[in-house]
């Protein structure tokens, strides 16, 4: 696929910015129930109780709002698990806290990972780009966190891709395939592994 077109779009008022978030969370809706494929701009402003023209004033194509929508799943996802982690006390705790919160916001966002797994194949930049901001911030808080001693030094970049695998893993077994377990439970479990590893106590 080709990159995005260059136009900027971007609303400069409210109502345009209101608007341009309807549109994505009714595609949110209509690619994840359809696929790529069977989705249709026009389902997608019927969803969002939008004419069709309105469609085109904030996006250029059904690719162009796809693209939007990984973008904007992102956003969506760190702002809402770093809200949730802001007050910890330490790395560690954070650690926990962001599982719990990740595993919070898929199970209100059903349609996360099969937009995302359908971005690989649609638009394998966005795909690419959705999990690489994830992993440059969060190598940046790994490497804060061990210059204040909160964590010991390792390889950041491998750690925080690893940390994000686990994460994205126990979210789609605990929060997309079922709701069996609560996020503090899970969360409690993983940070303990985070925490101490799996080698026997000396």
């Amino acid at each position: 696929m080709n990159q995005h077109s260059g136009s900027d779009k971007t609303p400069k008022t409210r109502r345009g910015r209101e608007t341009r978030e309807k549109l994505l969370n009714a595609a949110e809706a209509e690619f994840g129930e359809r696929g790529f494929s069977e989705a249709s701009i026009a389902s997608i402003t019927q969803r969002a109780g939008v004419a069709l023209g309105t469609f085109y004033v904030y996006f250029e194509s059904k690719e162009e709002i796809f693209r939007a929508l990984v973008s904007y799943m992102g956003d969506l996802t760190r702002q809402w698990v770093s809200e949730r982690v802001a007050e910890s006390p330490d790395r560690l705790t954070a650690e926990r806290r962001g599982v719990e919160a990740f595993i919070d916001f898929v199970r209100s966002h059903r349609n996360l990972y099969r937009i995302v797994s359908m971005a690989q194949f649609v638009a394998e930049d966005a795909f690419r780009a959705y999990y690489t901001v994830f992993a440059d911030a969060y190598c940046e808080n790994l490497k804060r966190a061990a210059k204040g001693q909160e964590i010991r030094d390792g390889d950041c970049e491998v750690w925080a891709w690893a940390l994000i695998g686990m994460t994205v893993f126990l979210g789609m077994r605990f929060a997309d395939w079922d709701e069996e377990r609560s996020p503090e439970d899970i969360a409690a479990a993983a940070s303990d592994l985070v925490a101490k590893g799996m080698a026997r106590p000396d």
